[in-house]
């Protein structure tokens, strides 16, 4: 049986050290997608949403919580997000969320990817519920990452 590296051997919560690890490129790319209802889609495309500029928002939001993504997760590592990028596209029905993170680090961006994703799907929802109650969220996951020990990575079928 394998030991969890999240676990102490009494078997409480810890971080991992990565003290001793060399810092390495590593990247990691999330995609998520908000399902809204057609008034909603048309009233994005004509930017007619009450709240404001929604994908603008939603982006910064996104950019934002990849930064501070060990405050949120608390077995997650503080590290050097030196870059992120958080794209969204309407679709005949929702909002497409595709964010990439970058870092030159002694862990992964993963969570910081993954994170970007589900608060810019957390912002899409927040600014357009007063028109669409049924927004949903759905399918937010990791598609790919390079760098690091365990090398790189991509979700099959994607």
């Amino acid at each position: 049986m394998t030991s969890f590296t999240h676990l102490d051997a009494a078997g409480h919560a810890r971080m991992v050290d990565v003290t001793a690890k060399q810092p390495t490129v590593r990247s990691a790319t999330a995609r998520g997608f908000v399902r809204v209802a057609a008034e909603t889609i048309e009233a994005l495309r004509d930017q007619t949403v009450p709240k404001g500029d929604v994908l603008a928002v939603a982006r910064i939001a996104g950019i934002q919580a990849a930064k501070k993504t060990p405050d949120l997760l608390p077995l997650a590592h503080v590290i050097g997000v030196h870059g992120a990028s958080v794209d969204l596209e309407v679709t005949h029905d929702g909002i497409a969320i595709e964010a990439t993170c970058r870092t030159a680090d002694r862990t992964g961006v993963e969570m910081e990817a993954i994170t970007a994703v589900t608060v810019a799907a957390l912002t899409v929802v927040d600014m357009v519920k007063g028109i669409d109650r049924t927004a949903l969220i759905e399918n937010a996951r990791i598609v790919n990452k390079t760098g690091g020990r365990s090398g790189d990575w991509t979700r099959p079928g994607e």
